[in-house]
């Protein structure tokens, strides 16, 4: 599942952005402040990112500079009511990939997204490897020591997220987040239940279970 990060302090504009790309079947996570949205862009999770200038302790332009500075070429979609032209012309000279002024269509932003993610695609790793997994992430196949074993789009998610995390220990609540977009315990088992699904395709032995923590793909 794709995953964008809405780097927004403003409340009310996060949880409305968050709502309809949720909606559109995108996994989003929040940050409200500078230096945690820079933290969670360098974990490597998402494919885009919708960046407020104007967000506290670190602005948007440092983000920006910062994360071309370091070579990293996520896809940043700049929201913000600084709509001047040399607002702009900044942003896009810095590195972003597109510039929306607020107040702004959802239906707009969706479409950019939907360009951006298009666009940055041909820059994306296609196939992931860990021990005798090869999973692509284009087609949404797996290979198990070679051979192919068909997944559901959760499980496919699943194993995407062990394998980018691999030697990791991912906890239930990162699961939720990343694979489910759940920000939450809805207090049912999904993550163990799904885990065994994965287990019984991939290989009981592969997924490790740490005791009171989570698990890891070995």
């Amino acid at each position: 599942m794709t995953r964008i990060l809405v780097a927004e302090d403003e409340t009310r504009i996060s949880a409305f952005v968050e709502k309809g790309l949720r909606a559109a079947g995108f996994a989003v996570a929040t940050a409200s402040d500078g230096h945690s949205a820079l933290a969670e862009v360098r974990t490597g999770q998402y494919a885009l990112m919708i960046l407020d200038i104007g967000i506290p302790g670190l602005g948007g332009f440092e983000i920006l500079e910062t994360l071309r500075g370091e070579g990293n070429g996520i896809a940043v979609i700049i929201l913000t009511a600084r709509d001047s032209a040399m607002d702009t012309v900044r942003g896009l000279e810095g590195g972003a990939n597109d510039y929306m002024a607020k107040p702004f269509r959802f239906d707009e932003l969706l479409a950019r997204v939907r360009l951006r993610l298009k666009e940055a695609q041909p820059q994306q790793a296609e196939s992931l490897l860990a021990g005798g997994l090869e999973l692509d992430v284009r087609t949404r196949r797996i290979l198990v020591d070679g051979a192919p074993v068909a997944l559901s789009a959760r499980e496919f998610a699943l194993a995407e997220e062990f394998i980018r995390h691999r030697d990791q220990v991912l906890s239930r609540e990162q699961l939720l987040s990343r694979v489910w977009g759940l920000d939450f315990d809805p207090g049912s088992n999904l993550v163990e239940v799904y885990v065994r699904y994965l287990r019984a395709k991939i290989g009981a032995e592969r997924i490790e279970t740490v005791r009171g923590m989570g698990y890891r793909l070995i």
